[in-house]
Parts: structure tokens; sequence; C-alpha cells
């Protein structure tokens, strides 16, 4: 690990760039671009092949958009190093057997991304651009200065060399395996007490639980959701037991790719990153991102399309952050629900911040709740209630319905079925399409 290009990316990020105007920030988005093509274009077979037409170079805005399929598919030749997909396959499955994930190629660490359904990413970092995301993340996620002592209980599916790379003098790293019994959590968590946690957001719910039981004795400085959705269900009761804001980073195979300010606000990290939107619904600011990575060269990220609905803030953030701003992250395209135009039968979809907050608006009774899709005419809910259960479904099948009038659609069978849902490995999704040939991999 090079610790001084790590300082040098805290201090950059932390103090150097500061942006005025949203137009100096596209600029500065402008140039970093263009002068990151030229090195990718010397190295890259895929890349060379793509941008053909000299006209790209010019206007990067206008590159053929590719998306995670296209990635994996050309893996060989869009990395830069040589790695062959095979090899690359071959160590990250070799490491989730083992449970050891320092091994790398060279000077290049593999990882493997969440899929739950096959359709599994690989990435890759070298030493370089490991010490630059470090110092990123260091800048943006710690609640002090880098030289002060900080005990970070990691919880994660997978290790990484990429996560060990934020160790850094007196920052130390504790990774806590979502594979382990609870038991074993929380005795490591009474004998760390650990100064930041960071944990999928149905962890830091069961976290705040014990807490909240006494069965564990921790005050950490700073609490960041990461890996799943945040739901406002677990983001309220997780603020309540630990008496502090929860804090969010958006990280993907693709990227460090958000990170909320000091007020919570989650803003794209647009000084390492270029954002475009492909609006689903412009008026309500929801959007795919597509997103370019410039500072990323052994694996490069242009113009890649995510699969994940990100709805934009509409108010300026009082931060007074010019980078892009987040109402929140909604889900995954694959968890759009769908459903038939009563008088044309037309197909439309369902946003899960329309699920969600139908399901939110019935009760303030409901401490648990996933929704899926099975068929167009079949969704099934499953509820954790603190009292009434039979009234509460009431009112969460009234709203739903609702819901499914508003939008002029043919209203569906609500089934409920027992809530039966642990925190494991596999990432909570509280809305899910379930259909066949509509869904995908987890949110990352």
């Amino acid at each position: 690990m090079n610790k001084l290009l790590l300082l040098k990316q805290y201090f950059l990020t932390k103090y150097g760039r500061r942006f005025t105007s949203r137009e100096k920030l596209l600029a500065f988005h402008d140039k970093k671009m263009k002068k990151h093509i030229k090195i990718v274009l010397k190295h890259s077979t895929f890349y060379k092949k793509l941008y053909q037409d000299e006209r790209y170079h010019h206007d990067w805005t206008s590159l053929p958009i590719i998306t995670k399929s296209d990635m994996m598919d050309s893996f060989n030749e869009l990395n830069t190093v040589g790695i062959k997909k095979e090899k690359a396959f071959q160590l990250a499955f070799d490491a989730e057997e083992t449970r050891d994930f320092s091994p790398r190629i060279g000077n290049v660490s593999i990882g493997l991304s969440s899929g739950t359904s096959g359709n599994r990413g690989l990435f890759l970092v070298s030493n370089r651009e490991e010490a630059m995301w470090a110092g990123t993340v260091l800048a943006k996620m710690l609640p002090s200065s880098i030289f002060r002592e900080h005990r970070v209980a990691f919880f994660l599916r997978a290790n990484s060399n990429l996560y060990e790379s934020t160790e850094s003098g007196k920052i130390i790293f504790h990774y806590f395996d979502l594979l382990d019994s609870f038991p074993k959590h929380i005795e490591r968590l009474n004998q760390l007490k650990p100064s930041i946690i960071i944990a999928p957001p149905s962890m830091l719910r069961m976290i705040a639980t014990w807490k909240h039981k006494q069965i564990i004795s921790i005050s950490p400085e700073k609490i960041i959701s990461v890996a799943e959705v945040l739901e406002d269900l677990d983001r309220t009761y997780i603020e309540h037991i630990f008496q502090q804001t929860l804090h969010q980073v958006y990280q993907a195979t693709e990227g460090f790719l958000a990170a909320t300010c000091s007020f919570g606000v989650l803003h794209m990290n647009e000084d390492i990153i270029a954002v475009q939107k492909e609006y689903l619904n412009k008026e309500k600011g929801i959007f795919v991102p597509i997103i370019s990575d410039f500072t990323r060269k052994t694996q490069p990220i242009i113009r890649y399309r995510l699969n994940d609905i990100l709805i934009e803030k509409k108010t300026a953030c009082p931060c007074g952050s010019h980078f892009l701003a987040l109402e929140r992250i909604d889900g995954r395209c694959d968890d759009l629900f769908y459903g038939k135009k009563l008088l044309t039968n037309e197909e439309i979809c369902l946003f899960p911040d329309f699920i969600r907050k139908s399901i939110m608006i019935a009760s303030d009774q409901i401490l648990e709740y996933k929704v899926m899709q099975r068929e167009f005419n079949l969704i099934e809910i499953k509820l954790k209630v603190e009292s009434d259960e039979e009234v509460v479904k009431e009112l969460v099948l009234a709203e739903l319905q609702k819901l499914w009038k508003h939008e002029q659609l043919l209203i569906p069978q609500f089934h409920f079925t027992p809530y039966d849902i642990v925190t494991s490995d596999r990432k909570l999704k509280r809305i899910e399409n379930m259909m066949k040939g509509k869904s995908n991999d987890s949110f990352i």
C-alpha cells in the first residue's frame, strides 16, 4: 500500500477540491475524462474498438453506453493489465471458500460482487487505485482526523484487500464475516467497542436491538449503512437507539459512488466520477445513473449504465456542496413492480418507492415488512407488527389497492404470509420482483 498516495488523496479530497459552481464541476469532469480516455485507449482493446470513431474522442458524453453484461462478456479485452476472466473468477471463488481474501494477481486485487442469481461481477483494483480509494473513503467517512485512533467494525459478506487498505497508522480495521454466528459478533463487539460501525442496514438493525436489550455495550462515534437499500423504517430505529445521524455509503463493483455529508444527505462522489442521468420519471427526479470513473485505469468504467434506481433531491443541500444530492437510493431496476392498465392492458411499472410509501402510510405498528411480486396478478406481503395484526393487514391492503387504483391498473390478488425473514449473507430486499424473467442480482 502506498501510504503517501493515500495521504495525498485524503488531503486532496478533504481540503483540496472545492467547486464554487456546478459549471466548474462539469468543466473539471470534461478535462479529466478527455485525459483519462487517451490513456485507456492505449491499453484496452475493447475501448479501442468501441471508440474507433474519432468524434468520440472530443465529445465523451456521447460515447456508447456499456452495461454489466458488456463488461463481463468483454472482460479480457476491457481490462488494461491482461488478466483473464477465468483466472480471476477462480481466485475470487477460492477466496470465498477459504474466507482468505488476501491473494492477488500481481499487484491487482480481485473482488466479486454479491449477485444472487448467477449474474456476479468481477472487479479489479491496482495497488495505486487501492491507495486512492482508501484516501477518498477516509476523507469522506471518518468522524474526525485521520491521525486520531479509530477502531472500525466492518460487517460484510466478503472481505477484500480494498477494504483492508483503509488501515492507516492509528486506524485499525476489524472485519466481521456476515456468515459468522450472532453470539460471535456479540462477543467481538463487546471486546472491540468500535468507534465506527459499517454494516448493511439489516445487520445494523440487529446490532441496535442488541444494544436496546443491553446485550452489547458500545457507543460508536459514527454508524454507516452499506450494501442494502436503506429503508426509513430501519433508519428511524437505528438513529433512535444510537441517538445519532445514520450515514450511508453507496459502494458498488463499479466504484465508490456516493457518501453522506455532515447533514446525512447522500451526494454522488463527483470528485472522482462523472454522472449522467437516464430519467425514468423526470418530474419526480427518478433516474438510472450512467457513470464514468476517471480514477480507475485497471478496469475502466466509462459511460457505464448501472441497474440502480436513484431519486435526486429537489432542494439544495444545506452543506453547500455542488455534488449531485440524492433523496434516496430506491432499489434495482429489476425490482420494479408491474401492472396492466384497466382499459388498454398496457404494461406499466410501479417504482419501489410507491410500494414503500403505501406500506409506511398504512400503520405505525409495522416493525418489519417484505412485499414480493410473484405474478402480474399476485403480490405476496409479509408483516411483523406490534399489535392488532389483522387490523394492520386491512390497512395495508387498503393502501396498496388505493395505489393500483390511482395508477388505473387491474388490482391483483394481495396474499399475506407469515413474516419469516432472517438476516443472513443474502442482502435483504423488502421490495422484490420475483417474476420469472424480471428478477436479477441484489442491490450492491
